[in-house]
C-alpha cells in the first residue's frame, strides 16, 4: 500500500516535459485540454497519497487506534518509514491549505476589484473601456463576460489590429480559458511537480485564443502584428487583474508571434502518443492512489478485527 501511494506523488515530476511537447505537437486548444485534464487528475491523486498517509500514521498512535476500534496492530509497514511520512505529509498539506487559502483569498480581492472597476465604466455590448494612459486589455470572467480595455491600448494599437485584439478576448470567454487557468494554478500549489505545467496551459490558453482570433480576421500576420503590438506596449505596465483573467499580452510572445506566422501545424501521428502518454500518467496516478485508499480501507478492516488475515 505504502509504495502504491508513492507512485501519485512520483508521477508529478516527469509531466513537464510532456506537457511541453503535447503543446508542440497538438492543435492548442487540444493541448489545453488534454494538459489541464492531466494536471488536475494529478494534483487530485496527490493530495489523496498525503492524506493516506496522515490517516495511517494517527492510527498507529494508541489514541487514534482506539478511537478507530483497532483491536490488532495495523500492518501498514514499517513505524520508521510510516511515522516520518505521516509528519511529511501533515506539514506538505499545512502549507497546501494555507497557500490555496491565501491565493483564492488575493485573486477573489482582485476580481471583486476589476469588476468593480469595469461596472463604473460604460460599456458597449461586452467591451468595457477604462481610461487610464496604462496599455492593458483582457477578457473579464463573470455575468456578463467583458473585455477590459484601456485608453491606452486603444492608442497603441490600429483600427484593424483592435479588432484582433477583441477577437482575441472574445475567445478567452467563449471557451472559458479562466477555468483552465484557476485549475492550473491550484494544482501548482498541490504539488511543486505541476508548477511548470501552470507556464504551459497558460500558453496553451493564449495559443488557442491566438488561432480563433486569426480565423475570425481571416489574417494570420495582422494577428501576429496586433498581438506583438499589444504585448509591446503593456509590457512596462503594471496590470491589476486577477491571474485567471487571460490576456493577450501574457506569455511568450515572440513564441506566439512565431506560431502564427508559420503555416497551421497538421497535427502528427506522435502528438496522439504524446497526449495519450500524457493520460495514461493521470490513469495510474488514479489507479494507484485509488488501489492504495482501498488496500488501506482493508488493512483497517482487518485491525478492527472485522476480516481475517
Amino acid at each position: 500500500m505504502t509504495v502504491l501511494l508513492l507512485v501519485p506523488l512520483a508521477l508529478p515530476l516527469l509531466t513537464a516535459p510532456l506537457a511541453r511537447r503535447a503543446l508542440q505537437r497538438l492543435a492548442p486548444a487540444a493541448a489545453l485540454w488534454v494538459v489541464t485534464g492531466s494536471t488536475v487528475v494529478l494534483a487530485c491523486c496527490s493530495l489523496t497519497a498525503l492524506g493516506a498517509f496522515v490517516l495511517t500514521g494517527l492510527l498507529k498512535l494508541p489514541l487514534f487506534s482506539a478511537l478507530g476500534e483497532l483491536v490488532r496492530p495495523l500492518r501498514a509497514g514499517s513505524n520508521l518509514i510510516v511515522v516520518p511520512a505521516a509528519a511529511f505529509s501533515v506539514g506538505a498539506l499545512a502549507v497546501t491549505l494555507w497557500t490555496v487559502c491565501r491565493t483564492v483569498t488575493c485573486q477573489v480581492r482582485a476580481f471583486r476589484a476589476a469588476t468593480t472597476e469595469a461596472d463604473r465604466r460604460s460599456a458597449a455590448g461586452d467591451l468595457c473601456v477604462i481610461d487610464s494612459p496604462c496599455p492593458d486589455a483582457y477578457a473579464l470572467p463573470g455575468r456578463p463576460h467583458r473585455i477590459v480595455v484601456t485608453t491606452g491600448m486603444l492608442r497603441s494599437l490600429a483600427p484593424d489590429e483592435r479588432e484582433v485584439l477583441f477577437a482575441h478576448e472574445r475567445a478567452h470567454n467563449a471557451a472559458g480559458h479562466h477555468y483552465f487557468l484557476a485549475a492550473a494554478e491550484l494544482a501548482a500549489l498541490c504539488h511543486p511537480g505541476l508548477r511548470p505545467l501552470r507556464a504551459v496551459i497558460r500558453l496553451a490558453a493564449e495559443r488557442a485564443a491566438d488561432e480563433t482570433a486569426a480565423a475570425v480576421v481571416g489574417d494570420r500576420r495582422l494577428t501576429a502584428r496586433a498581438i506583438g503590438r499589444a504585448a509591446l506596449a503593456a509590457r512596462a505596465a503594471r496590470a491589476v487583474r486577477p491571474s485567471f483573467a487571460p490576456a493577450a499580452t501574457t506569455g511568450p510572445v515572440p513564441q506566439r508571434v512565431a506560431a502564427l506566422l508559420a503555416a497551421p501545424r497538421v497535427p502528427h501521428r506522435a502528438a496522439r502518443w504524446i497526449a495519450a502518454l500524457l493520460v495514461a500518467c493521470a490513469a495510474v496516478s488514479a489507479c494507484a492512489s485509488a488501489t492504495g485508499i482501498i488496500g488501506f480501507h482493508h488493512e483497517v478492516e482487518v485491525a478492527q478485527g472485522e476480516e481475517g488475515h
